[in-house]
């Protein structure tokens, strides 16, 4: 079994009640409230979009999460997504997500390229969603969008009851149209009621959206060979800094 597939121990990491501790007191607002009057958080203000869709694990494909990602840009074609569990205000982060151009990834070595996922599928189908922006605003967005990949690290596996951020990164997958990339049609069911969509009118109203002429094969791995990773720890010396003479 790999690090990313173990479950932590019990307690207090595991369990149906919320993350541990206590609710935040006066003090600490004001301490929040002030640290916000007088700090910068540029990188935060840079957020400028929020995405709803779906993961799955690519070590365990039976595992499949709703995702909400607040992205930002470096520039045009490199977008970096802080990825969390809800909308909520204590929603909990899962990760982070990067977004490339095809121009970008086909630059990358082959095994590099194994770490990634296309977002063709996802957005042409419906499950890719900005909630509550109008779906003719949003469309030239997607149509770059679909010609992306993405590589999604979760650092939180809330799926399976941990409490804390808990062990090794898994790596993620987006959802494809075979098995076992299909997403559970309740989760979609419970998405759409929750923003009032259909993913089925979107996939039908999304037709038109070009997608690129060839997706390479290194990326969504698993669908050639059926192979997920994994990430496991393991012990090593430590590299000293020479001692100042």
């Amino acid at each position: 079994m790999s690090s990313t597939d173990k479950s932590p121990e019990p307690t207090p990491a595991r369990g149906s009640e919320p993350t541990p501790g206590k609710p935040m007191g006066f003090g600490q607002h004001v301490i929040d409230k002030s640290a916000m009057m007088v700090q910068s958080l540029e990188p935060i203000k840079q957020m400028s979009q929020h995405v709803c869709s779906f993961a799955i694990y690519s070590h365990d494909m039976s595992r499949q999460i709703e995702t909400h990602h607040y992205c930002s840009r470096l520039h045009e074609n490199f977008i970096q997504c802080a990825v969390y569990d809800s909308d909520q205000p204590h929603a909990r982060l899962l990760g982070v997500e990067y977004i490339i151009p095809h121009d970008l990834f086909e630059t990358m070595p082959p095994e590099e390229q194994k770490l990634w996922h296309s977002h063709a599928y996802e957005i042409k189908s419906g499950l890719w969603v900005n909630p509550r922006v109008p779906e003719i605003i949003g469309t030239p967005e997607l149509e770059n969008l679909a010609k992306t990949y993405g590589k999604f690290w979760c650092t939180w596996q809330v799926d399976r009851g941990d409490r804390l951020p808990m062990g090794a990164p898994a790596l993620m997958m987006s959802p494809q149209a075979v098995s076992p990339g299909l997403v559970r049609p309740e989760l979609v069911v419970e998405r759409d009621a929750k923003y009032n969509i259909s993913s089925e009118s979107l996939k039908s109203s999304r037709l038109e959206i070009s997608e690129p002429e060839m997706i390479n094969p290194m990326a969504d791995y698993w669908k050639q060979h059926g192979k997920g990773f994994v990430i496991d720890f393991e012990e090593t010396e430590m590299k000293l800094r020479a001692p100042f003479p």
